[in-house]
Formats: C-alpha cells, structure tokens, sequence
C-alpha cells in the first residue's frame, strides 16, 4: 500500500453513511475518548476542515499554545452543531485532502482511522477504515514502538487472530482483531478493559 490518503475519504464517509442512518441518540454514546460523546468525535475529526489556518491559529492562542485544550473547547462547542452539519463535515472533499502539519498522508490516515474507531468500537460497529488502512497504522504505531501515544512495547510480540500481522517477539503476546490492536496500540481502553498500557496523560488521547 503506497497511497496511504486514499484511504482517508472511505474511512469519513464509511463513518458519515454509519451516523446517518443510526438513531440521533447514537451521537451521545460515550466513545473512547474519556469525557466524549460520538458527536465530539465527529466534531474533532472535522475540525480541520471547518477552521482556516487563521482561525486555528486564534484557536490555538487562545488555549495558551495547549492542542488539548484547543481539542476541548471545539470538541465541547462544535458538538453542538447540527447533525446535518456534522455528516457534512465528514463528507467534505477538503478534510479529505487534508494533511496534519508535518504529519503527512500517515498522519491524516491516523486521524481518521483512529477517531473512527474512537466512535465505532464503543458502537458495536464494524470499522469504516479499509482492512490495508488499518495494517497501514498499525505498521505506523509499531514503527515508533508505541512513543506516539507514551506506549513502552517492549517485551511485547501483537498478532492479529487471522495472521495477517504481526510485530514483536517479547514473551507477553497480544492478539486483538485489527481494528482493536489499532485502538490499544493508540492508548485506548476497550470496552472490555484490555488496555496496553497508560496513556500519556491519563484520557488524553486526542
């Protein structure tokens, strides 16, 4: 797989066709993310396509240079958008284009597929994310041994149940269907406990 933001746009709109056609209570599932609902999933991930590099910029000053913060405040405010206006925002060609600062087509894959996980998992859905997307982060997450969300993998050997991946020879093995070794190696909790480890920050895991 070489064309890792080819992938971005079936992960949003895979997730936006899942939101749409769910009952509006659905918004309100707590996610993974602790202290958020599907709906301020829905409005992190979109944030980027809603505010222009000027508006981020003030965004970004006014929480004191803290992307945590700055992921709270719009979290907390734009949640309270119209569902109509959140679909859209998945749906949008922009987001889709769209790359982190530095983080390049990895990064914007990540985002997109992780948060969509963030939504999903807790929903009993299946991931919206295509199966080379999530082979894709996994490989990414693995390739920086867990530092990018405070993860130590050491001693470690992950498998997937299929034996289509698999990282590490440590003693302790972890097998976990894709999407869920995507969420755990990300600093997720599942909803049936299994954890990797501690996130960086306990429930900072934007």
């Amino acid at each position: 797989m070489t064309d890792l933001q080819t992938c971005v746009a079936p992960t949003f709109l895979g997730l936006a066709d899942l939101l749409a056609s769910a009952p509006p209570a659905t918004w309100d599932t707590p996610s993974l993310c602790a202290g958020w609902g599907v709906r301020h999933v829905v409005a992190h991930m979109t944030m980027a396509g809603r505010l222009t590099p000027e508006q981020f910029g003030a965004e970004m000053a006014a929480a004191g240079g803290d992307f945590d913060v700055l992921s709270d405040t719009v979290a907390a405010r734009d949640a309270r958008l119209p569902l109509d206006d959140l679909l859209a925002g998945l749906r949008s060609p922009s987001l889709h284009a769209w790359q982190p600062p530095g983080g390049g087509a990895a990064g914007a894959l990540g985002h997109a597929v992780i948060h969509s996980l963030d939504a999903t998992i807790p929903l009993d859905a299946a991931p919206t994310a295509p199966p080379d997307a999530l082979h894709a982060i996994l490989d990414h997450l693995t390739a920086a041994h867990g530092t990018i969300f405070g993860l130590d993998l050491t001693g470690l050997g992950l498998r997937t149940p299929d034996g289509r991946w698999t990282w590490g020879d440590g003693d302790r093995i972890v097998e976990a269907d894709a999407h869920h070794m995507v969420a755990l190696l990300a600093g997720r909790t599942l909803p049936d406990g299994r954890v990797l480890g501690p996130a960086r920050e306990a429930g900072r895991v934007r």
